[in-house]
């Protein structure tokens, strides 16, 4: 049992990679408004020889793609360039510029806790919308600023820190607004994904529940 287990993971791992693989290959030939040659056999590498070539033509490249993305309405999150993606199929219906996960560690005092604070990889879903969002202060919070972790829950409450609206895509994390919107498109959170008022706004009013969040 435990080796069919371990198969399933290792093929469920390959499968999202190269779901991502693709996707990423599908943004390419989005941003190059379907003008992009993609090994038409004309390259040649450093040496002269030709380079590889897909078979196929980009249109049926395109239409693999095409059939392996969501459907609907789905938001992209791009660590990497810190930048946000809500799509409908191919077509790009907002890009925004974000703030996301800064991969630093916080550890506790007592030496028995740390937290890092990346954003999660993976496929996601938005769970919930929320207006006027309320932010619950984690213990790591406290620790970061020095302070004593509080005893009544309610002395975690803070409001006016997450913007107007949040979607939270599960296990504590949201996609909400900033005060620090100088600090969009660096990676500066703790692990949510931060996003400018208007672009905000646009995505919370479009973005259904249930919709898919796909992050790397």
């Amino acid at each position: 049992m435990m080796i069919i287990k371990r198969a399933v993971q290792i093929l469920i791992v390959l499968l999202v990679a190269v779901f991502f693989s693709l996707e990423g290959i599908g943004y390419y030939l989005a941003g190059r408004s379907g003008s992009a040659v993609v090994g038409t056999g004309a390259e040649k590498n450093s040496k002269g020889t030709p380079a590889a070539s897909f078979k196929g033509s980009p249109a049926a490249l395109r239409k693999k793609i095409a059939s392996l993305s969501p459907k609907g309405i789905y938001i992209i999150i791009d660590t990497a360039r810190n930048r946000l993606y809500m799509k409908k199929g191919e077509e790009i219906l907002r890009e925004a510029v974000i703030s996301t996960g800064s991969g630093s560690i916080l550890k506790d005092p007592s030496g028995k806790r740390e937290w890092v604070f990346d954003t999660p990889r993976g496929e996601r879903t938005v769970k919930s919308k929320i207006t006027n969002p309320a932010w619950v202060k984690p213990d790591w919070a406290f620790v970061e600023e020095g302070e004593e972790i509080p005893a009544d829950n309610r002395d975690r409450v803070e409001t006016g820190m997450l913007g107007d609206y949040a979607l939270s895509i599960g296990n504590g994390y949201l996609i909400h607004g900033t005060l620090y919107t100088r600090l969009l498109g660096r990676s500066v959170t703790h692990g949510c994904v931060r996003v400018g008022d208007e672009d905000l706004e646009f995505v919370y009013k479009n973005t259904p529940i249930g919709s898919k969040v796909i992050i790397f």
